[in-house]
Parts: structure tokens; sequence; C-alpha cells
């Protein structure tokens, strides 16, 4: 298969996991503007089918998908017909994820394994599933979403940090391994954005983190989309296991 022109985005392939709404919205709409073709996969339908029909309005083609990104068997499923519909995919965005929180000392099982699931496993299954068409292309780009408490930690999100901190390592691991192949992987770790589950926090913890943060206001969606886009367009070809902060000083 022949690679995309080097000079542009348009035209191009992409799958953003969890971007029926938020932050994966975010980076589905960043994308489309650039004149990509955007699979838009959430386990809320309407939503995702809402959200794709978005994007066609900016006048690229869009797919809405269904599927539960920790199974391996729905994964598969849901690479098949983006392959059948695109015959191709350029740029994998590992964006799903949930929040159990607990201290480590109540929290449940089952709390630490379905984070770890859709966090951290999804990315493992969907970037296997996504390297088998890059490879055959010789081009690709994989962006995970990370956290700033990957770094930092956070008291009651054991499983949430385990889980981001994984990505890191997974992102790196993935960069080596496929780098001959033309294939760059590369994390954002978002600090605080404001979306609507941040929008639901108690102000005193607004307050609290707003305090930690040099810049002094928290960040907006367009700010990891835009990091996200960045790291999968051709400008950024020769950068590969690394991770972008965005977080406004949060942590450095």
């Amino acid at each position: 298969m022949d690679v995309p022109d080097s000079r542009e985005m348009k035209g191009q392939i992409a799958l953003v996991t969890g971007s029926a709404r938020g932050i994966g919205k975010g980076i589905a709409l960043v994308l489309a503007q650039r004149g990509v073709n955007v699979v838009i996969s959430d386990v809320n339908f309407e939503e995702a089918k809402a959200t794709a029909a978005e994007m066609e309005s900016l006048g690229v083609k869009s797919m809405p998908l269904k599927f539960d990104v920790s199974k391996s068997d729905e994964v598969a499923s849901a690479f098949s017909q983006i392959s059948e519909k695109f015959g191709r995919l350029d740029i994998l965005v590992n964006n799903a994820g949930i929040t159990r929180d607990g201290l480590i000392m109540r929290m449940k099982d089952e709390d630490w394994d379905a984070v770890i699931a859709i966090n951290l496993k999804s990315v493992f299954l969907c970037t296997k599933e996504a390297i088998k068409m890059m490879s055959k292309q010789r081009y690709g780009r994989v962006a995970n979403i990370a956290s700033v408490v990957a770094f930092m930690g956070n008291a009651g999100q054991a499983n949430y940090s385990a889980s981001k901190a994984g990505i890191i390592g997974l992102t790196k691991t993935t960069a080596k391994e496929y780098a001959k192949r033309g294939i760059t992987a590369n994390a954002v770790a978002p600090g605080f954005i404001k979306t609507a589950m941040t929008d639901a926090l108690p102000e005193k913890v607004k307050e609290d983190m707003l305090s930690a943060i040099p810049i002094g206001q928290f960040g907006e969606i367009e700010d990891v989309a835009n990091a996200v886009a960045f790291l999968v367009s051709p400008e950024a070809r020769y950068i590969t296991g690394n991770v972008i902060h965005v977080n406004g000083g949060m942590y450095m």
C-alpha cells in the first residue's frame, strides 16, 4: 500500500476509542477539521452515531462503532469492519477509560480489574490489531492517552494510576518494536482538564487542584486534542516513544 502524502493528513483514516463525547470527541473533531476520516467508537452507540454525524458535517467520512475495548473478539471484529469500509488505518488513538476510585485497603477486586481492563488491556488489544494493518502499509501513528497521575500517583486512584502508568511502558515498547515499520507510538498525559466529569467535582477539590497548577487555570479539551493531532501528524515523524505532558505545569 502507498504511504499517505507526507505533506498533509487529509484523507487519512483514524480510530479514536471512547470518542462519542469528552476528550475523545475533542480529538476526533480536531482530526476531522484536518481532513481525517474518523471512526467513532463508544459503548453508547446513539451518542457515537450523533458524533459521527457531526464529523461528516465537516466534510469527512465517519463511522460509528460500538464494541467492548477490553474483549479481544469484539476488538478484532471492529477492526475487520474498519478494514472492510476504509481498506486501511493510519491513526489509532487509545482514549477509552473509566474510573472506579477507592482507597487501596477498601478497593474491590472487581473495581481494580475493570479499570485495568478498560484503560490498559484495551490499549494492548487495539494496538495489536492496528499494528497488523499499519505494518502492511509501512506507516502508522499510535497515540495513547495516559494521565498526570501515572507520574504523580493520586490517593484513591491506585487502579487508575497503575493503568495509566502501564500505558507509558506499553507505548515505549510499541515504539521500539515497530519503528522500522514506519510506525510511531507516543502518549499524551493530561492534567486537570475541564470536562463534564471534572465539572461535577466539589468546589473545594477544584480549588485545591487549581492551587497546584502554575499556569493558574484548568486545561481545555482542545489542549489535549491539539497535542494528539501533532503527534499523529507528519510533522512528528521523528518523535516516538515519548510523552507530552499537558498539565499547565502541575507536574514537571
